[in-house]
Parts: structure tokens; sequence; C-alpha cells
């Protein structure tokens, strides 16, 4: 199934349907960031808004992009904030957003359906600014060789979705070509204490401009 066909569907789930992925994700995000400051942030793949809702409790201006219209609609009802712009963007395209914009550029379980990590980090080192934050919170790399990936049910099965997985050395990589410095790197667990395979992996990179 289409990312923006699946994304569409699973909107009217997404807040309320068991999914250790999404609340391991928030809580990853929240324990990062609370210790960078930012002002402008730029939030790729927003959904339906549920990392949004903590970001404005540091950011003075938030812009969420994503390619689900329902996932936006979504968003635009749960927060009527003047300090949040919701716009729908394919972030394969080079994204509408001013060049500088952004103290801190966030992903969060978005990038696994992102073919080209590449151009990604690109157009992230555009839009902030310097010594900016390029926030980055997705599937562990382990847990996609498992064989896990983004699904949801239905009342007709699972429905999964189509996705890219991409190594460590991708993200750095990546990260490399495109001027970013690697300030930490974590992995996340779906117990404590931490044994099994991490669910989630976050990086925190910093522009070299």
């Amino acid at each position: 199934m289409s990312i923006e066909v699946a994304y569409n569907a699973w909107a009217k789930q997404y807040d309320t349907n068991e999914n250790k992925t999404r609340d391991l994700d928030l809580k990853a995000t929240a324990e990062t960031l609370e210790k960078y400051e930012f002002k402008s942030v730029l939030e790729l793949g927003c959904g339906t808004a549920k990392n949004t809702i903590w970001l404005l409790s540091k950011a003075e201006c938030v812009v969420g992009l994503d390619f689900s219209e329902e996932m936006l609609r979504i968003a635009k009802k749960k927060i009527t904030d003047v300090r949040v712009q919701f716009k729908s963007a394919n972030l394969n395209k080079n994204w509408d957003i001013e060049n500088q914009f952004a103290d801190l550029v966030t992903a969060s379980l978005t990038l696994e359906h992102i073919a080209n990590l590449n151009f990604i980090f690109n157009q992230a080192h555009l839009k902030l600014k310097t010594n900016g934050l390029f926030f980055i919170s997705e599937l562990h790399p382990f847990k996609q060789y498992s064989g896990s990936k983004a699904r949801y049910e239905t009342e007709n099965g699972t429905e999964e979705l189509e996705v890219y997985t991409h190594h460590i050395s991708d993200y750095l990589n990546a990260a490399k070509n495109n001027n970013f410095e690697l300030l930490e790197i974590n992995e996340w667990f779906d117990t404590t204490p931490e044994k099994g395979i991490p669910r989630l992996i976050s990086f925190v990179f910093k522009t070299n401009k």
C-alpha cells in the first residue's frame, strides 16, 4: 500500500490504537530535546501532531510538514495555536520553507518511508540556521532486520506500509556528506532494564556552516 493512502486510512485510529513505537518515540523526543534550546522548529512528518504539542512547550514557532491530508486534518483540529502552521508537503521534493528558518529540524518515524537520505539531510541543512540541530528518531535498523515495519490493524487484517531500511552508517554518511556533526546517538528499548533488540534509534546532529 502506498504511504499516502496508508496514512490517510490510518489517521482516524493513529492516536488511539496500541502503538509501542509511537509512544516510545514521544519519550525519546522529549528526553533528548529537553536539554536543548530552540525557538523555531521544522517538524518533518508531523502526522497528527503527537510531538508538536511537546515541541510547543519550548518553541516559539513550529511548522509541521506531512504528506497525509487526513493526518494533517486531525493535527489542525487538535492544535489551533497561532504559533503552529501545518503544511502538506512531499518531503522528496524541495521543501517550501525559507532557508535558515529553523533552529531545529525534527524527523520522527518518517525516514523509513524515504529512499534518499542524502536529499533529506541536504534540505535540512538549507533550512537550518548556523549551529542548528537536526533530531532524528526512527525504528532501529536492528528491528527492521528482524522483520519489523510500520503496520496497523484494520477490519480486513494487517496493513503493512512501504518502508526502506537505513543502516546506522547510512545516517552517518548522509550527515557527513551534508556538513553535519554528530552530537549524540541513543538507542531506546521497550523494557527497563534494557534487554533484547532496541526499538528506536535517535540522533542529534548540528550544522557546520
